[in-house]
């Protein structure tokens, strides 16, 4: 964002029915160009659907609004936390690159802020020091979650930071806020190949309609590693089977968690999978979910009990498929690309690190430059 037209040719923007929308005629994409306080100001707003951009024009200028009356306050010594809590938020509505089950995340975390210090909104943002931040912190940490607080914590610390880019204050008195270390995870128990083959008979033979559905996304999600969110998006048009791939294209609107699109190859157990469901299921055209149901937690919970064995959840399949392709061979690298992660492969080797220590362990036991082992 910045004052004045970010191209100097007029002919390489299109006018729109809009008042303050535009287009740039060779990406297609919409900026917003308003006009605040006799500042003219334009913004990507990093879409080429004008629905879409309607919506985030209406927030940008929002926000601008509000940028500008908070400036005013400034001036005259009366910004609140409150002030800057809400640029906060309006920001935070308007980031394109935000899931809205982050932005609901964020809301919650602003809730338990505002809970767990009395008063906060209302204080004068100049005057709340870096005591008070760290007195804050230490009763805050004892009654969250490691990650719970961390997050906060980082709220906390980017209001202030808003804060100083207004010139409400100089200093960031929300460093003193101390994150904590964040607890390891518990460790991963997950069926082996006989019980989890157990369980999906189980469920399979509950005796409901939804009981052979359920048993496919079982299957369906533990033979690919999605997220139940990405499973539910795929359709028979992603399968291909000629080159043995899914594609995986998450939501509609919000894509998938990275936001990118990433292709799953077929294990040999996804395709007979997907073979004789798509036999099953002929007269479905390719448009059609693959998935018959979106969920099996209450199926799987009760196979567990049945069972005897450790309750697993929908995320555990997705461990379950990446801890089988690492005792398979399947390097860690290839693996967090299979997941969709952007690292790497960091998170997988956080999470996983000790299957390819024991894999790598076992595969040396191999290894010989004599004969067999007394």
């Amino acid at each position: 964002m910045n004052s004045g037209s970010p191209e100097s040719t007029e002919s390489r923007w299109q006018k729109t029915p809009v008042a303050n929308l535009v287009r740039h005629v060779q990406s297609g994409n919409y900026y917003a160009r308003i006009r605040v306080r006799s500042k003219l100001i334009w913004k990507s707003l990093k879409t080429d659907r004008i629905s879409v951009a309607k919506l985030r024009l209406s927030d940008f200028h929002k926000e601008e609004r509000q940028r500008a009356a908070s400036q005013t306050a400034v001036a005259r010594g009366v910004m609140t936390f409150g002030d800057a809590l809400e640029m906060f938020k309006q920001r935070l509505q308007n980031d394109p690159d935000a899931k809205p089950k982050t932005k609901e995340y964020y809301h919650w975390r602003i809730s338990a802020l505002l809970k767990s210090w009395p008063g906060l909104n209302e204080e004068d943002i100049s005057k709340i020091t870096a005591a008070q931040c760290r007195d804050w912190a230490f009763q805050n940490a004892s009654k969250w979650s490691s990650i719970s607080h961390n997050h906060t914590v980082s709220i906390l610390r980017r209001v202030f930071s808003i804060a100083i880019e207004a010139g409400a204050r100089y200093d960031n008195p929300g460093l003193a806020a101390k994150r904590v270390r964040e607890k390891v995870e518990k460790e991963i128990v997950l069926p082996d190949f006989k019980n989890f083959g157990k369980m999906v008979k189980t469920v399979k033979n509950a005796g409901s309609g939804f009981s052979k559905p359920a048993s496919e996304l079982i299957e369906f999600l533990a033979y690919g590693g999605f997220r139940k969110g990405e499973a539910r998006n795929v359709t028979w048009a992603d399968c291909d089977f000629k080159r043995g791939e899914i594609i995986i294209k998450g939501d509609p609107e919000t894509g998938t968690k990275n936001g990118e699109v990433r292709i799953i190859p077929m294990i040999p157990d996804m395709r007979r999978l997907l073979k004789r469901m798509k036999a099953e299921r002929p007269e479905e055209n390719k448009d059609a979910p693959v998935m018959r149901v979106f969920e099996c937690q209450k199926s799987i919970d009760r196979a567990s009990k049945i069972l005897g064995i450790k309750r697993i959840t929908h995320h555990d399949l997705r461990h379950l498929f990446a801890t089988r392709c690492i005792e398979s061979g399947v390097d860690i690298p290839t693996v967090s690309r299979w997941l969709g992660h952007k690292d790497g492969g960091a998170l997988a080797m956080k999470t996983y690190g000790h299957l390819r220590n024991e894999h790598s362990q076992q595969m040396a036991k191999r290894v010989r430059f004599s004969g067999p082992a007394a």
